[in-house]
């Protein structure tokens, strides 16, 4: 398999034109091994998604083991966003957006944009969301803490922040406590930007309590 996607490669190269070059044969023979050696800039790295929670969240929070294949001009690609298709809730496709963007993945919409919603729009042109997703750093956030359904991802970016996802898998409210220490935060942070309300969170101790919606997210940028 490997051979055959780099006749494309090469083809791609010797245009002598930028050429984003996106392998899509659904992870199979462990793709994210050997893509960039073929001149791949993303590769899918499962099946097709579709619009709804168990298949968004079985694939996306699936990627973890993935992570030290993603840096920059190269990146897991866990496929296309959902975003405003109807089958999931305007706070399942928060999650959606939040997930994908602390996988650095791919933000390729999915939805007919000639016709989203307001609310769709925001989810969409998040732009402190975007900035996350796009950190030139490149690197891929990880799980650092799970609780029963609940979980923390955190991801390391360019400028010395850090993002940290409170996701709630169930599908009831949940209250999360962590331990900053325990998402590889040595020290509380002095600042924590809440990237969904557009608000400053007051910084308090070592631990920090998140009152999250089923299916739902608290994206934070701490520094």
């Amino acid at each position: 398999m490997q051979a055959v996607y780099q006749k494309m490669g090469d083809a791609l190269l010797s245009t002598g034109r930028p050429i984003v070059f996106s392998v899509c044969q659904y992870g199979l023979a462990d793709v994210w091994k050997w893509a960039p050696e073929v001149g791949a800039n993303l590769w899918r790295t499962g099946g097709d998604i579709s619009d709804s929670w168990e298949s968004m969240s079985r694939i996306g929070f699936g990627q973890n083991p993935l992570a030290p294949y993603a840096r920059p001009g190269h990146w897991n690609d866990p496929d296309m966003l959902e975003i405003g298709n109807g089958h999931m809730t305007d706070t399942e496709y928060r999650t959606h957006m939040s997930l994908w963007s602390m996988l650095a993945a791919p933000l390729i919409a999915g939805n007919d944009v000639r016709t989203m919603s307001a609310s769709i729009r925001d989810i969409l042109l998040n732009r402190e969301v975007i900035a996350i997703d796009q950190d030139k750093s490149g690197r891929q956030g990880t799980r650092v803490w799970q609780s029963g359904q609940q979980e923390v991802w955190t991801r390391p970016l360019a400028n010395g922040d850090t993002a940290v996802a409170v996701f709630n898998r169930a599908g009831e409210n949940a209250k999360v406590t962590f331990q900053w220490k325990d998402a590889g935060i040595a020290n509380p942070p002095s600042h924590i930007r809440d990237l969904w309300s557009h608000t400053e969170q007051k910084p308090g101790g070592p631990a920090w309590l998140a009152e999250v919606p089923g299916h739902g997210v608290v994206l934070l940028r701490v520094d």
